[in-house]
């Protein structure tokens, strides 16, 4: 029987309630109980009753993990937080990206350029990629996929943003480290190319890990799930500690329980509502569901340009639930929703 800790009871503010509460993540949120899951068996545990849980030693480990404040990681220059979050923005230099392909993929100054007015409007990391991976999205040749990005990344570097790689291929990570981006962000999980795990380990750099059925054959397969919260969960886990074992700082992965990818649309929505169990992997979240099917499917088939609705929704979701970076296309908008939200969070914490 494998037990799992979900918080939840959310309150507005820990003021006076010295012992009912505890702290998630070392952020801005404070819950006052845990739903137990053991199995099919749910039980509901107030934070003023934890000892009796804290006798478990998986409890015990699970809660020190979701209460454990993430550790900054500090990038040349650039440091990003994750005790309040930040948001990524999408840049796609692809003829066929699902949302905004084949508008910047033979101009990287334009490119940049857009990048650059991101993070004006707020992204604190700018994630550029060189490949889609929409369903049925044809690889990329790795040669290919280096020319596009490397040109973008170099001027980004140089203006002094923050950049990630969003690729599954060992040598464009190390073309795109070579070029300034700072952190891998892999929809395999370092599992699609077989030195894709050994670049990261020896570059040092942050990695985000994120969770598809099949990682080794496209980002797209699988055949269902009984529980998928906690069945990715439980994937992610093992992936972290095979990374780690691979010779990753633990303290430099960021995990993505991969909305969209290979999952249905009640999938989707049971991770975003169960999203806050994500925080006993140690880890910070990322949460990408920006435009994704799964607004289109709720909203009347809007098609993808019409998705900023549904796209603050569920980033909205995801900062109560505590997700410390959202990846998103419409960057200031989000980061106006955030600011917002940040403002609530910090006149409840005065107290009333």
């Amino acid at each position: 029987m494998t037990l799992h800790l979900r918080p939840i009871q959310f309150v507005d503010t820990p003021v006076e309630r010295d012992g009912a509460v505890a702290r998630l993540a070392g952020g801005m949120l404070w819950f006052s109980a845990y739903e137990v899951i053991e199995d099919d068996r749910r039980r509901t545990v107030a934070i003023a009753d934890l000892d009796t849980l804290l006798t478990d030693k998986r409890a015990a480990k699970l809660h020190a993990a979701i209460t454990a404040p993430r550790a900054p990681l500090v990038l040349g220059e650039r440091t990003l937080r994750f005790d309040q979050p930040s948001v990524a923005g999408i840049l796609n230099v692809t003829p066929d990206s699902f949302s905004d392909g084949g508008t910047l993929h033979e101009d990287p100054a334009a490119a940049a350029s857009a990048g650059v007015a991101l993070a004006a409007a707020g992204a604190a990391l700018i994630d550029v990629g060189g490949e889609s991976t929409r369903p049925g999205a044809a690889t990329v040749w790795e040669g290919d996929e280096i020319a596009r990005v490397v040109p973008v990344i170099e001027r980004l570097a140089r203006s002094g943003t923050l950049v990630s790689i969003d690729t599954r291929k060992a040598s464009v990570m190390e073309a795109a480290l070579g070029a300034g981006a700072a952190i891998v962000n892999d929809v395999s999980a370092l599992l699609w190319d077989d030195r894709a795990l050994d670049v990261v380990a020896k570059a040092g750099c942050p990695v985000v890990l994120m969770h598809s059925p099949e990682p080794s054959k496209g980002p797209h397969g699988g055949a269902g799930y009984q529980d998928v919260v906690v069945e990715v969960f439980d994937w992610l886990a093992d992936r972290i500690a095979a990374v780690v074992a691979g010779g990753v700082d633990r303290a430099r992965i960021i995990v993505d329980p991969g909305i969209g990818f290979g999952k249905s649309l009640s999938d989707n929505l049971a991770l975003i509502n169960g999203l806050a169990l994500f925080h006993g992997l140690g880890c910070p979240i990322l949460l990408g569901a920006s435009r994704k099917r799964m607004i289109g499917a709720l909203s009347n088939e809007a098609p993808v340009g019409e998705r900023l609705g549904g796209s603050l929704a569920l980033a909205m979701a995801g900062l109560a639930a505590g997700a410390q970076l959202l990846r998103v296309h419409d960057v200031a908008e989000t980061v106006q929703a955030v600011r917002v939200w940040r403002g609530l969070r910090d006149r409840a914490l005065v107290g009333r």
